[in-house]
């Protein structure tokens, strides 16, 4: 029997305590890229908190699609609750949760439409099969029944049977421009690392604090 090799999980303090980051990005990128090496699936995902109208909190996980300074994109139906939601009070809470790594990073920030640019460049890289769902599905509208879906996506792929499928117009993407961005790691003994980066405005100048955990 031969033994299972142990996951060797990224140690922040290898190459230096990473709370000694100067800025957040360059930060969120390294422990993305770690991710993606030790999460057995979706290292991207992450949790998104809304508001709705009647001031609960909603939450659900989205997937993260691009991020750079100007914040962090995710796409979706226009017509889905998280959609409107954002409409209604542009200001979103992202979470990672990283396993493997034990690890989190949660994302405080206000939230703007992409361009028609972006969310046709996106969209364009979807697999045919998930281009076609995202016509025929009426995200968050309540559904008879499976065979209803299905009859959808068979009206779908029978309009488009060749060539290239067109964004719908209803179907594009958000981008939360973080006012704080705060980085956990666990440590024994729930000793943990906690620093938080926060700034006035989504381009101001960040302050960073080390947080009791």
């Amino acid at each position: 029997m031969t033994d299972t090799p142990a996951i060797e999980h990224p140690d922040p303090l290898r190459n230096g305590d990473f709370t000694e980051s100067a800025e957040p990005f360059a930060l969120f990128s390294r422990w993305m890229d770690d991710a993606s090496r030790t999460e057995p699936s979706d290292p991207n995902a992450m949790a998104l908190a809304t508001a709705g109208a009647d001031g609960f909190p909603d939450v659900r996980m989205v997937l993260l699609k691009g991020f750079d300074e100007s914040g962090f994109v995710f796409f979706t139906n226009l017509d889905s609750a998280k959609a409107r939601e954002l409409r209604e009070r542009p200001q979103a809470a992202l979470a990672f949760h990283w396993k493997s790594l034990r690890r989190q990073v949660r994302i405080r920030g206000t939230v703007s439409a992409v361009s028609d640019a972006e969310a046709d460049a996106y969209f364009a890289t979807r697999p045919r099969l998930a281009q076609i769902g995202a016509w025929a599905s009426r995200q968050s509208a309540p559904l008879e029944s499976r065979l209803a879906f299905e009859k959808a996506v068979a009206g779908v792929t029978a309009r488009h049977p060749l060539g290239t499928i067109p964004r719908p117009p209803f179907w594009s993407g958000f981008r939360v421009a973080p006012v704080s961005i705060e980085f956990w790691h666990d440590r024994p003994f729930r000793l943990h690392d906690r620093i938080v980066f926060a700034r006035a405005e989504p381009d101001g100048p960040w302050v960073k604090t080390r947080l009791y955990p």
